[in-house]
C-alpha cells in the first residue's frame, strides 16, 4: 500500500514511466492510494501544463479520471483526524501538503512523491528512481498473503 502525491498523479498523466509502473504493479496487488485533494490539485495545475506543452487537454483529462481505477481516493473524512499532526511535521515546508502526509499517516504506509518536503516527516518517502524497490516488495507480499489465505 502506497499513498502518491499529485506531482506522481501529474506523471502518470503526462509521462509513461510511472503510469507502467501503476498498472504492472496494480495487477500484482500492490494497492494505490491518494487524498481527493491530491486529485483535486493535479486538476488544478494539469491544464496550465497542457498548455506548456501543447497537448489536447480532454485527453489527458480524461486520462486522470481513468487513473481512478488504478489509484483509490481516500476521502477527507478519513485523513482529516491526522491534519494537526501532519501539519506539524510539516512547519517549516508546503503545509498545503498536509492531506497527502495524513492519509499516509493515518494508513501507516509510505508514500511516493518528488517532493522534498515530505522527507524526515516520519513516513518512508520513495522517488520514482528508488519505487521499484518498493514495488517488488509489495507484490512479492500481496502474493504470499494470497497463497496462505487460499
Amino acid at each position: 500500500m502506497l499513498v502518491l502525491d499529485a506531482n506522481i498523479l501529474i506523471r502518470a498523466v503526462l509521462g509513461r514511466r510511472v503510469r507502467e509502473l501503476l498498472e504492472r504493479y496494480a495487477v500484482r496487488g500492490v494497492r494505490f492510494l491518494a487524498p481527493e485533494a491530491a486529485f483535486e490539485e493535479a486538476s488544478k495545475y494539469l491544464p496550465m501544463l497542457l498548455e506548456k506543452k501543447g497537448i489536447p487537454r480532454d485527453d489527458v483529462l480524461a486520462s486522470l479520471s481513468e487513473l481512478r481505477a488504478i489509484v483509490e481516493a481516500v476521502e477527507a473524512d478519513f485523513y482529516r483526524s491526522f491534519e494537526r499532526q501532519a501539519r506539524q511535521r510539516l512547519r517549516g515546508r508546503d503545509e498545503a501538503d498536509w492531506p497527502i502526509l495524513a492519509t499516509a499517516l493515518g494508513l501507516g504506509c509510505g508514500l511516493w512523491t518528488e517532493d522534498q518536503d515530505f522527507f524526515g516527516t516520519g513516513v518512508a518517502v520513495w522517488t520514482t528512481n528508488r519505487i521499484e524497490i518498493l514495488l517488488e516488495q509489495e507484490s512479492t507480499a500481496s502474493g504470499s498473503e494470497k497463497a496462505e489465505l487460499s
